[in-house]
């Protein structure tokens, strides 16, 4: 959500090892949700993180994530232990400090 009431949807992109984050890799993205879902599911950015951070069990910490890009620091969404890559909350609190 935005102070103007609007939305930013970005995707994030885990890249496999040798994988290459570029213009290219980002138009084949938009153009496969585009025709496999609709065209107001394509994001409104698409950025590489090192990796999507998981609780111990698997789950992908989508609310803590929404929450640090609001601007929350990580500490206070979730707890480091019960991460299996906290190292990698740092990274959206980066595209949170960008985006505002």
């Amino acid at each position: 959500e935005e102070s103007d009431g609007g939305y930013w949807m970005p995707l994030f992109v885990a890249m496999a090892d040798g994988a290459v984050f570029d213009d290219d890799l980002k138009a084949k993205i938009t153009a496969a949700i585009r025709s496999k879902a609709s065209p107001r599911h394509v994001p409104d950015a698409i950025l590489a993180v090192p990796g999507i951070p998981r609780t111990m069990t698997g789950k992908r910490l989508e609310i803590p994530i929404k929450r640090i890009l609001l601007g929350a620091k990580p500490v206070d969404v979730v707890s480091p232990t019960s991460v299996d890559h906290p190292e990698w909350l740092e990274g959206f609190s980066q595209y949170a400090r960008v985006a505002q």
